[in-house]
């Protein structure tokens, strides 16, 4: 027996061995976590030699970790222990564009036509940013208040750079597979998206806290675009912008790819523009999306479909299709301290749209100033809207006459709901 005993317990100690070996610790690559020293290269080389074993776990600790951009690889989780923070790097120069990039074409991005970021990932496989640490983006070295707001979104702040030199996103990940986000917790971003989800496959993000200042511009939570089977859940996110995306726009790669089989759940979130946000100017497919038990709040819209005209002037943002939105389910949604509208749909008079139909909505009760619009267009309305167990309740007077709630839609069905607003058919 003894031998036999022997035997287990070194394959016990090989294991464990085995797994400490995937331990990759920064500070054995030379980083120094006193908020001080620059660890860019130090990281970068962690994360090189993880991938060159195989994969594991690049991971940071008891300190605070200074950093320019770095680049994930295959096989590499990227693990910010709660003891440890990465800090972005405050100077701008710091974060020229990738080059030698294979997804995209950088010409025909969004936001400046830039791929600049802090952490990227280009083609890679089974690749992970997990821990109960914070990545910080140090966004205050990048904005300046303005005395009075004339931007749409009502920020007090703006960005101190033109948008071909502002650091467009925090997290960029194009053409990944086996992608997961987990636990950790993103703050200060410097008026860019914080996580930007482009073309990717088997993408799982759970319980990510997104605490961007409401008063910074263009501070996007989650934006998905031309992905399939993702799952969001158990996050709490605020953000100066739109806290989720869903989008469609094709125009960077190479072929036009569809946004779809798409969960969001047991999340919190609010924004000072859209809870959620469907679609932008000339996306493409965007479809088979659920979201449920979600709370938002203190935002100024909860649920939106926007389909604006293109190309829009302020930016880049636009695609190269037209947009079908289609097969999505809203269910078990609470709405509180709207100060735009809960639910509402724009659809620019120019803009490209196949069609926006089969969107239902289950047990979703909201108060607010306003009350639901649907606006869609005489060449194509909205279709088969359904609404079960739904109720939207204004809590104050509007300062205006409120236009009519529905334009161009048909197929819409209302049942068992207690929905407050005067309903307004087309003939």
């Amino acid at each position: 027996m003894k031998p036999r005993i022997t035997a287990i317990l070194f394959c016990l100690i090989i294991s464990a061995a085995s797994l400490h070996a995937a331990d990759f610790d920064v500070r054995k690559f030379g980083a120094k976590g006193d908020g001080i020293k620059m660890n860019t290269e130090a990281i970068q080389k962690a994360i090189d030699a993880c991938t060159k074993a195989g994969g594991g776990r690049v991971v940071l600790t008891d300190g605070v970790y200074l950093t320019g951009p770095v680049r994930l690889k295959d096989g590499v989780d990227l693990h910010i222990d709660g003891t440890a923070k990465l800090l972005a790097s405050p100077d701008i120069q710091d974060y020229p564009d990738w080059k030698d990039v294979k997804h995209v074409n950088s010409e025909n991005l969004p936001r400046g036509n830039r791929n600049a970021c802090l952490i990227f990932a280009d083609e890679a496989e089974r690749i992970s940013i997990t821990g109960r640490g914070v990545i910080d983006g140090n966004g205050t070295y990048h904005i300046e208040k303005v005395d009075k707001p004339t931007n749409a979104g009502g920020w007090p702040y703006k960005r101190k750079y033109p948008n071909e030199k502002t650091l467009p996103r925090v997290v960029f990940f194009a053409g990944c597979k086996d992608v997961l986000l987990e636990d950790v917790t993103m703050t200060n971003q410097p008026s860019g998206w914080s996580y930007w989800i482009h073309d990717c496959d088997r993408v799982t993000i759970r319980g990510l806290q997104i605490l961007a200042d409401l008063s910074y511009p263009n501070n996007d939570g989650i934006h998905l675009n031309c992905s399939r089977d993702v799952t969001v859940s158990d996050c709490h996110i605020q953000t100066g912008d739109d806290s989720i995306i869903i989008r469609a726009n094709s125009r960077s790669l190479k072929e036009n790819k569809p946004m779809e089989r798409v969960t969001v759940t047991n999340c919190v979130l609010r924004s000072r523009c859209y809870g959620i946000r469907i679609g932008y100017s000339d996306d493409g497919v965007m479809r088979n999306c659920t979201f449920s038990n979600l709370v938002i709040t203190e935002s100024r819209d909860g649920i939106g479909f926007t389909l604006p005209n293109s190309p829009y002037p302020r930016n880049h943002d636009f695609g190269r299709e037209d947009s079908l939105v289609e097969d999505m389910l809203f269910s078990n949604i609470v709405m509180d301290g709207i100060y735009g509208k809960p639910i509402v749909s724009i659809m620019g008079e120019k803009a490209r749209i196949e069609a926006v139909r089969n969107i239902h909505f289950s047990n979703v009760h909201a108060k607010g100033k306003h009350f639901p619009v649907f606006h869609g267009r005489e060449a194509n309305p909205l279709q088969n809207f359904t609404f079960d167990n739904c109720s939207f309740v204004r809590e104050a007077a509007p300062d205006q006459k409120e236009p009519e709630i529905f334009q161009y839609v048909q197929g819409f069905q209302f049942n068992a709901t207690t929905f407050s607003a005067k309903v307004i058919q087309p003939e």
